[in-house]
């Protein structure tokens, strides 16, 4: 090999480690998610999500497909509150498979099928229970229908993971 082809070479590779970063270990606050809710704003929290939630810097974020409200079967109850219930316990299981928690989540996407106002009340206790006062940000969705029929409802997230 050439001079000056293992002068390129070297100098690629240091140009290249130029730009990465040295390793830290974050401790737990620096990985703290932040609720924001600007005061000149309506406050959604009584509805169950935040305006904005920063992710911390050294947080790797985990997408978490859409959970419906089937059971260990497969099976879907006719009922929009159960089927809500049953989609929330999921995402908790997956959530616990990533070792993560509720207050993790940065943002839900959540789909309802032919939403109307006398379904919010289910969605925000189901929220609220689930994630306290570290509510996400999140967006609804209505839809004409999901994936398979009997589906009423489905849950997203976006999680950021220590």
């Amino acid at each position: 090999m050439s001079r000056t082809i293992k002068h390129l070479l070297i100098g690629g590779l240091v140009i290249m480690t130029m730009g990465v970063p040295a390793a830290t270990t974050a401790n737990e606050n620096d990985l703290e998610l932040t609720i924001v809710n600007p005061k000149n704003l309506y406050d959604p929290s009584p509805n169950g999500y935040s305006t904005a939630v920063i992710a911390p810097r050294g947080g790797r974020v985990a997408y978490i497909s859409g959970q419906g409200g089937q059971d260990s079967t497969g099976a879907l109850s006719p009922d929009f509150a159960v089927q809500v219930e049953q989609a929330y316990a999921n995402l908790r299981t997956v959530l616990d498979a990533l070792g993560a928690r509720p207050d993790q989540v940065a943002k839900l996407t959540t789909f309802v099928v032919d939403h109307d106002m006398s379904k919010l009340e289910v969605l925000t206790r189901n929220v609220k229970e689930m994630f306290g006062e570290a509510l996400p940000a999140q967006t609804l969705i209505p839809v004409p229908k999901l994936a398979i029929d009997p589906m009423l409802f489905e849950v997203e997230a976006v999680v950021i993971l220590e």
